[in-house]
């Protein structure tokens, strides 16, 4: 393991002779996340609508966050470009093929209770508000494509990085407000906490928004292509800046908005969130650093209990479908979202998924506030992992 006992045990919410004092600094960091500031920030990336890769409302976007990530006081903030051609559609064939396991989710785990239907929009006429109907009305092209993040810079360890990320683009003829603005959001003002001029941190972490997450976590499959053999080389060679710092783990946000529990008989959800909403931190327990990322999702887990002001944090096994999947048998990675992937998304369980329905208006105060304690929770982990400090 390359992160200390000590940090781990700080992350895991051990005391500390300040925390004794009444001076914990990550609870301080903590309390600057804000519930208002953090639906502004969904708010205004609503402002694009879906936000669909390979379109003019998805680039206008991408300059969007940079503009505010720079307005944070951000540092090294950069792009990563790529090109993305999509693959072409396979030929029908007459094979049957194996037999497919419908008992069981995408990733692991077994289906139990009700389930209802999912799936992706693609009828324009339902989406009712024509303000939203002609934001999303461009098609995606094929071509090169963009994503942003910035970097809180080490000061003991630079060459040592955590990777904090959530994808920016959407699809379904909504806003895309909960997949992915309300993960983009979180991440965004995690950027902006740690961006202050008084927070130190030893080691470096990354903030980044990653595009084309809809077509296949493409964007972070471009970055691991780009910039995994780069980890750990200082450039220039004496200079003590490392342009890919090696990295220590990757924490995804996807979905953070909508616990509203298993659908009824009819398909129908409850219309607020459940009293026992939770933020589901998922691993994958075939990944090649599963007992690496186990142990960093019980990190954020204990983070939860210190420092979440409304909803508890539950582990899982069965991390799928995300951009934190490209990273898992290379170092520890999790995600963060609002049910389980496979068993409980991919059951019904959000009636808004890539649909017409996930507008900034759909969701209430209690939606927001179970994105805001997975904020809590990140930040809270991640501050002790990384050694931050308030001056």
């Amino acid at each position: 393991m390359r992160r200390s006992l000590v940090m781990l045990l700080a992350a895991c919410g051990a005391p500390t002779i300040a925390a004794a004092q009444g001076a914990d600094p990550i609870a301080q960091l903590v309390a600057r996340l804000d519930l208002e500031q953090y639906k502004a920030t969904i708010k205004g990336l609503t402002q694009f609508g879906d936000r669909r890769q390979g379109t003019d409302r998805n680039r206008a976007a991408v300059n969007w966050i940079e503009a505010q990530l720079r307005s944070y006081g951000c540092a090294d903030v950069a792009r990563l470009k790529y090109d993305y051609q999509p693959a072409p559609p396979r030929a029908p064939t007459d094979a049957a093929g194996p037999a497919r396991d419908t008992t069981r989710a995408v990733g692991g785990g077994r289906y139990r209770g009700i389930r209802a239907h999912t799936g992706v929009n693609t009828d324009s006429l339902r989406q009712a508000d024509r303000r939203v109907r002609a934001l999303d009305a461009q098609a995606t092209t094929p071509g090169a494509r963009e994503e942003v993040y910035c970097t809180k810079v080490g000061s003991g360890h630079p060459g040592e990085m955590y990777i904090v990320g959530a994808h920016m683009d959407g699809h379904g003829w909504g806003e895309a407000a909960n997949d992915d603005g309300s993960g983009t959001a979180l991440v965004m003002q995690l950027a902006r906490v740690f961006a202050a001029p008084d927070v130190r941190t030893d080691r470096s972490i990354r903030f980044i928004l990653w595009n084309n997450e809809e077509t296949g976590l493409n964007g972070a499959r471009a970055y691991v292509e780009q910039r995994q053999a780069l980890q750990g080389k200082e450039d220039p060679p004496g200079s003590g800046r490392y342009p890919e710092p090696t990295w220590l783990g990757m924490i995804q946000h996807d979905m953070m908005l909508f616990d509203h529990g298993m659908p009824r008989a009819d398909g129908t959800l409850a219309p607020e969130q459940r009293p026992e909403a939770d933020v589901n931190i998922e691993f994958q327990s075939s990944a090649k650093f599963a007992a690496q990322a186990q142990q960093l999702a019980w990190t954020f887990q204990a983070a939860n209990e210190k420092y979440a002001t409304d909803y508890p944090a539950s582990v899982g096994p069965h991390m799928t479908n995300t951009d934190s999947a490209p990273f898992q048998d290379l170092v520890a990675a999790i995600s963060l979202r609002e049910n389980e992937r496979g068993t409980q998304i991919g059951a019904g369980w959000d009636p808004n998924w890539h649909q017409p329905t996930d507008l900034y208006a759909t969701y209430s105060d209690k939606d927001f506030r179970l994105g805001l304690n997975a904020a809590q929770t990140t930040l809270g982990a991640l501050a002790g992992l990384v050694g931050a400090t308030t001056q």
